[in-house]
């Protein structure tokens, strides 16, 4: 005898690549399948991303691609993937539209009202309003975004921060009608990767005297790693330190990244390593000593998270989530956009200060278990999903 039939929900995402809103729509599309039955559509991962598809279908996922869905702004395109879009809601009727980030919460949530349907929810990863177009650019999409928001039943915040930008900063919607659900991961496997340490280190080929530190994510203008070479440029003149820096993800900036680091001669150069996308992240964490974030703009950033789980301190500029992602003094250190003297002495500090480097060690994990798990991103959201229903059905 069969079960009651599952409520039919459409998840779209801007594209199927390797990042933090690809780890949500995983766990939410396994971790609420008891109850409802999920249809996850999203854009192509672009050549220079990693791609997700591969990992969805590991867990028994299968995703539909919507051709034109894409990162890019194009009228053709985007009218296209809006078309697409449209034809499919038409198709599946859900009962629930849940739209992640950016291109696909605009042109999702009106497919999504052009069908009429029922409930539509949207997630903000990442915020473009600032730092990604000019000034406006920049204010036609928040009129957009407000244009949107008044149309939809739910928006989730995934952090405090995130939300008082969503509220008060470009006043997108009421605080009433904006949730803040945390980004959840699956973060055993970065707490128990801690014991291969020293394994890992000689694998990348880090010598005991060296401070290995990563940054981790796409190469774009937006997580600044220009930055970080300056970073790095005032590390390399301590006597007191021998440094190596990993460079982790791929993008279209790479070639000039590579360039401004070849242009302060063979010595520094020599002292960094492109791994291009790691698969397995937990295989690399627990080699680096100290794990950077330099960006303009972000939302909860994965690679924080990730680095702390496995108890590596983190160097961070104070943007987006990241207040709330890192415990300042804790489990690293949080510092100022801009602020290169206070970021290099962080970094310097946890380079020489073993007993400070060995508590910060011992925090993060803890700090992360408790607010990022997979597990209270699906409790969560269910009861979002089930306070939204119960409301729509009466």
């Amino acid at each position: 005898m069969s079960g009651p039939e599952k409520l039919k929900i459409v998840r779209i995402i801007n594209r199927f690549n390797i990042g933090g809103p690809m780890w949500n729509v995983l766990h939410l599309t396994q971790g609420l399948s008891d109850e409802y039955e999920t249809l996850l559509m999203g854009g192509m991962a672009l050549p220079s991303e990693g791609n997700a598809v591969p990992l969805l279908e590991k867990h028994q996922i299968k995703p539909k691609t919507v051709r034109y869905l894409s990162r890019k702004i194009s009228v053709f395109s985007d009218v296209l993937a809006l078309f697409s879009l449209y034809r499919l809601l038409r198709k599946e009727q859900p009962i629930l539209v849940h739209t992640h980030a950016s291109k696909a919460g605009a042109l999702g949530r009106l497919a999504g009202i052009l069908c009429g349907s029922t409930c539509l929810v949207h997630t903000y990863h990442g915020l473009v309003f600032k730092g990604y177009f000019g000034k406006r650019a920049s204010k036609t999409i928040v009129r957009i975004e407000r244009w949107l928001a008044r149309r939809t039943h739910a928006i989730v915040a995934i952090s405090e921060q995130q939300k008082t930008e969503i509220v008060s900063e470009f006043r997108i919607a009421p605080p009433e009608k904006v949730h803040i659900i945390p980004l959840g991961f699956d973060l055993q496997k970065f707490v128990h990767s801690r014991r291969e340490r020293e394994v890992l280190r000689k694998k990348f080929g880090i010598e005991d005297k060296e401070i290995a530190v990563a940054i981790v994510g796409r190469l774009t203008a937006i997580k600044n790693h220009d930055f970080f070479i300056e970073v790095a440029k005032k590390l390399h003149l301590k006597d007191d330190v021998t440094y190596r820096f990993f460079i982790v993800g791929d993008g279209e900036r790479k070639a000039c990244i590579q360039e401004a680091i070849e242009q302060q001669g063979a010595s520094f150069s020599l002292q960094f390593t492109f791994t291009s996308w790691i698969e397995s992240m937990e295989d690399f964490y627990p080699a680096m000593d100290v794990v950077c974030l330099t960006s303009i703009s972000e939302g909860t950033p994965v690679s924080l998270i990730e680095a702390q789980a496995c108890g590596i301190p983190v160097v961070s500029t104070a943007v987006g989530g990241v207040i709330n992602t890192v415990k300042h003094g804790e489990t690293g250190f949080i510092c100022p956009q801009g602020g290169l003297a206070e970021f290099v002495e962080y970094v310097h500090q946890l380079s020489t200060d073993k007993n400070l480097w060995q508590k910060m060690s011992q925090n993060g994990p803890n700090f992360v278990l408790k607010n990022f798990s997979a597990e209270q991103l699906v409790l969560n959201m269910r009861t979002l999903y089930q306070q939204l229903l119960t409301k729509h059905a009466q």
